[in-house]
């Protein structure tokens, strides 16, 4: 599959990867593979931004809404899943397009997991015991002192991660950032890498924006319904949390919105320090004409 290509579009949140990632599926008349954990999930539509059925409509999906909040999935899984779809569809396409703010995802898929080592079940089951009982920060700061490196560039705010990381520093006795960016293992498509930014202040209107968008189209509702299950991992997660405080009477709601809009800017911050790590990534301004980038890639197809 050496003439085989797979188009990245990866940036910050709010930018508008998946109107391009449309637009470039319609150019090269093939499909598209979501590498956005986070709408994997078919109960969470608002919150994840997920396509509308009308985009749906515009470009055949994958990964989207195809597993439930209450099953086991994780990064390995899918980029089992992902590599075996993409083997299929490159039966049929020479290019296919992927879409994702996700850079732990789009990275198992373009260059595959590193190898961690064994981890003893136990100190995850006491990690997750001090979640419940200290709570984030506590995790945070053991983290922060084991291994400042990946304190600095994982989902800090996201529980599942924190714990993941500190795990492996205590069962190795090694910080988790010592076992990134080992060899990867080959792939039989080239990748070429589009990512869209724009100006700081920018995206954070766009992400406020957009955070108002989805209260005013029912993320309060969407909310409510998964409340009995908010314990779940899938659901600790920016714009769920910060509501189920609100309906915990922790919060005002005008204070859970605000900390959406607070908690999608530090994620978005750390969206484009993840991606800005990549040296081949071809940047381009998110109102960029898209003949513009249907060029660049095209040329990029007849030089690699």
């Amino acid at each position: 599959m050496n003439n085989k290509y797979l188009i990245s579009i990866v940036g910050p949140t709010a930018i508008g990867k998946t109107a391009l990632s449309i637009k470039l599926a319609n150019h090269f008349n093939t499909e598209i593979i979501s590498a956005d954990s986070r709408q994997f999930y078919k109960e969470m539509q608002i919150g994840t931004a997920a396509p509308t059925p009308t985009e749906l409509a515009a470009a055949p999906h994958n990964f989207i809404k195809h597993i439930s909040i209450n099953d086991d999935y994780n990064v390995g899984a899918f980029e089992r899943d992902a590599i075996a779809l993409l083997t299929k569809l490159y039966k049929k396409h020479n290019v296919i397009i992927m879409v994702g703010g996700s850079g732990l995802y789009v990275n198992a898929v373009t260059h595959g997991l590193d190898q961690f080592p064994e981890v003893d079940p136990l100190i995850r089951e006491e990690l997750n015991i001090r979640l419940q009982k200290d709570g984030l920060e506590s995790l945070q700061f053991q983290l922060k002192k084991l291994d400042p490196k990946a304190y600095n560039t994982i989902a800090i705010d996201n529980p599942h991660r924190v714990i993941r990381a500190l795990e492996v520093c205590i069962s190795s006795k090694k910080p988790y950032s010592s076992f990134l960016n080992a060899e990867k293992k080959a792939r039989d498509f080239k990748t070429i890498t589009i990512s869209l930014t724009a100006d700081r202040p920018l995206i954070y209107d766009r992400i406020n924006t957009r955070v108002d968008l989805m209260i005013a189209e029912g993320l309060l509702d969407e909310v409510k319904k998964l409340k009995p299950k908010q314990q779940l991992n899938a659901l600790n997660t920016v714009g769920y949390k910060e509501l189920f405080k609100y309906l915990d009477d922790e919060w005002t709601l005008d204070f859970s919105i605000s900390e959406i809009k607070k908690n999608t800017r530090r994620f978005a911050k750390r969206q484009l320090t993840w991606f800005k790590k990549d040296k081949d990534a071809i940047w381009f301004d998110y109102e960029a004409n898209i003949e513009n980038i249907v060029a660049c890639i095209e040329q990029q197809i007849r030089e690699i």
